[in-house]
């Protein structure tokens, strides 16, 4: 049995909401699908490009799962479902020209019993926490990341270096795109945190893990977490979806 809950805000100075996601949990509540982007290329294209990634990875991706896919399929899935969602961008972003150069992150999972899988293109996020430790388990494509890499600057530097927002890899901005594919043991004492960035810029990894240990529903979490980054400023939309072991699924 799985339970998941998302939820969307565009923030305290954007005028628009960006960012998007989509959950589907599938027969017996023993499968999940569920992505998370955030938009970029002005205000329609940025929302254009995020809302047609996540239906055009839901699409296959949600139709491909089941309860035999071993994580090697669950890969292919993901990998397939990021190409068809970067190829449905892309192309329309040539017949638009109002939406040239438009793309999104990308942050796609799928559950199937205690396997799950994830899928990264960007810097939005997925966290996981287990036996009470909270680690990020997806890389950010982002400048600052690879100055982190490299010891240019620390990480706690990169969460407010003025360069934070520039990517280096994103769906829909080239023919192709690679996503990173991270494979997990769905325990029961587990919980998967996605996020855009407007979530992980406010919000300390030290307070997501203490919501994540103490809030034991993901739609209390979802909504205690997305309160903080308001609370703290959000000067970005903030996205935040949480998964675990449970029962129904919930859109916020």
């Amino acid at each position: 049995m799985l339970k998941a809950f998302g939820i969307t805000d565009q923030g305290k100075v954007r005028s628009e909401n960006q960012d998007a996601f989509r959950l589907q949990v599938g027969p017996a509540d023993t499968l999940l699908t569920a992505v998370l982007c955030d938009g970029m290329g002005g205000a329609r294209a940025g929302k254009l490009a995020s809302g047609m990634a996540a239906d055009a990875f839901m699409s296959h991706a949600a139709n491909s799962l089941d309860e035999r896919s071993s994580a090697a399929d669950m890969k292919a899935i993901l990998a397939e479902a990021v190409s068809f969602a970067n190829a449905q961008v892309y192309e329309h972003a040539f017949q638009e020209l109002s939406c040239l150069g438009m793309g999104t992150t990308m942050v796609g999972l799928l559950i199937a019993g205690k396997r799950a899988v994830l899928a990264n293109v960007g810097d939005s996020r997925a966290y996981l926490l287990s036996r009470g430790k909270l680690r990020q388990v997806t890389t950010d494509h982002s400048l600052v990341q690879e100055m982190v890499e490299r010891g240019q600057i620390t990480p706690e530097e990169a969460r407010t270096h003025p360069r934070r927002n520039v990517i280096t890899r994103a769906v829909g901005t080239e023919a192709s795109v690679k996503a990173d594919l991270v494979e997990l043991r769905f325990t029961p004492s587990c919980r998967l945190l996605l996020c855009s960035d407007g979530l992980s810029n406010c919000v300390p990894d030290a307070e997501l893990q203490r919501v994540l240990r103490e809030v034991p529903e993901p739609e209390e979490a979802c909504r205690t977490l997305l309160t903080m980054a308001l609370d703290a400023g959000a000067r970005d939309n903030v996205t935040v979806l949480i998964a675990q072991p449970g029962s129904e699924a919930k859109h916020g």
